[in-house]
């Protein structure tokens, strides 16, 4: 009895082992894949330049919003979608959905209150919506998506039609998801994508625009919008 005790409890101390090489070795290969990426000119793809720089800082609004998404990449909150009466999560604290008006926030525009204007102004296209509430309305992917429609400009929901995505560009999956496209692309050209959708996200700039399905992608131009919707951050 005392040696199939022992011998039950080696095998236990084997297999143990062989899951904590295996969660290490996942890891290193996450991080190591996460490291050969390639960008628009490895594909002689033309980067999209913003015409509007809407927080007046030198750089175009496609890119302060992705270096705005990159930020939160870097950041890494710890993810939780509770409510907050005040609205914003603390800095440590996000999900998909703050990835976006974070992003948008380093661009100079508080997308809250242009969402709740939005909400405000066009009732009908927001027919789930019973009693609106500024504090979680923005943090609500089925309401971004609806904001997005009807006011940025709608691309190609097809990820290896590559020239059509850019960095800073809006993609939004299944309707319950959304995040911000990077400016790094694996080999074949696809864009990676800036999102916080799990507590257990190791990297999130990740090379899967791919993997659900996606049922939107859209990119904000703000010249095309009339300029009394657009709100500034305060």
């Amino acid at each position: 009895m005392r040696f199939k005790k022992l011998s039950l409890n080696r095998w236990v101390i084997i297999v143990l082992a062989f899951l904590v090489i295996a969660l290490i070795f996942f890891i290193f290969k996450s991080y190591l894949f996460s490291k050969q990426s390639y960008t628009n000119k490895d594909f002689e793809i033309t980067p999209v330049i913003s015409s509007v720089d809407f927080n007046g800082n030198g750089i175009d609004d496609y890119t302060d919003i992705l270096n705005g998404a990159k930020l939160e990449a870097k950041n890494h909150p710890k993810y939780d979608g509770k409510y907050y009466e005040e609205g914003y999560p603390p800095d440590d604290i996000g999900v998909c959905s703050d990835v976006v008006w974070r992003a948008f926030k380093n661009a100079g525009y508080c997308l809250r209150d242009m969402v709740d204007k939005d909400i405000t102004l066009n009732p009908k296209s927001y027919p789930h919506i019973e009693k609106p509430d500024k504090n979680i309305d923005f943090r609500r992917v089925k309401n971004l998506k609806i904001f997005f429609e009807n006011h940025a400009v709608k691309l190609t929901n097809n990820p290896y039609e590559i020239f059509e995505w850019q960095p800073g560009d809006i993609v939004i999956y299944n309707d319950n998801h959304i995040a911000i496209v990077s400016d790094k692309r694996n080999k074949q050209g696809l864009a990676y994508i800036i999102h916080h959708y799990s507590l257990f996200q190791l990297n999130l700039e990740e090379d899967s625009l791919a993997n659900p399905e996606i049922t939107g992608h859209y990119r904000f131009d703000a010249s095309l919008i009339n300029q009394n919707f657009l709100i500034k951050w305060n």
